[in-house]
């Protein structure tokens, strides 16, 4: 019987080690005068509202091309999965942009597609999770000094993370052609909705796991 609490203990203890999953945001409608588009995100135990404001170039929230291309490009140690949609939000005119949740969430992230020479400030820390080649070429991400926003090396695909619990984002960028963006999270902030963080499920399956391994060794 001690072995039960020693294992349970080591478990919860034990860092995490695997990837988890990301909700992304099913674009669904545009605001008027090209000032927005609205989504939401399903978490498989309950739905997160996603506005976005802001000038954009257009949005693909139905059919389209697919610019998610290679998978690895959009994954990580964090996350192990890439946007499965062609659902996209294309800007073009520099300036401010606003992406706005029902409600707080935790560590969101943004998956990006052809931020060349592109530079962005998101106001907050962020970290680059993943880069690589995507569907115009390859590049990567230069961090600002203050490591709240970086500039676009090249044509940079990937996944970016904020740091910290957000019901709103606002963000800064520059005008080019067009780059391309979508909204994805793990986790909300209140532990009450339901929606665990991506590290309490990984340790409460490994608790599980020790419970059991455990079990058989008494």
């Amino acid at each position: 019987m001690r072995l039960l609490p020693i294992a349970l203990c080591a478990a919860l203890a034990a860092p995490a080690a695997f990837a988890a999953p990301a909700y992304w945001t099913d674009w669904t409608s545009t605001l008027t005068a090209a000032s927005g588009v609205t989504g939401s995100i399903a978490t498989g135990t309950g739905s997160v509202g996603v506005t976005f404001t802001g000038a954009y170039a257009f949005a693909q929230t139905s059919g389209g091309t697919f610019y998610w291309t290679n998978p690895a490009t959009y994954t990580s140690a964090t996350v192990d999965n890439a946007p499965a949609t062609t659902d996209l939000i294309g800007l073009s005119t520099g300036g401010t942009k606003t992406i706005t949740f029902s409600q707080s969430v935790h560590n969101p992230l943004i998956a990006l597609t052809s931020w060349n020479g592109n530079v962005v400030d998101f106001g907050a820390p962020i970290a680059v999770l993943s880069e690589g080649c995507g569907y115009w070429g390859c590049g990567t991400a230069v961090l600002n000094p203050g490591g709240t926003g970086f500039t676009g090396s090249g044509e940079m695909h990937g996944v970016i993370e904020l740091l910290g619990d957000f019901t709103s984002i606002t963000f800064t960028d520059t005008s080019e052609h067009w780059h391309g963006f979508t909204v994805g999270i793990q986790g909300l902030t209140d532990p009450g909705t339901g929606v665990p963080e991506p590290t309490s499920l990984m340790l409460l399956g490994s608790a599980i796991g020790a419970l059991a391994l455990a079990r058989r060794q008494r």
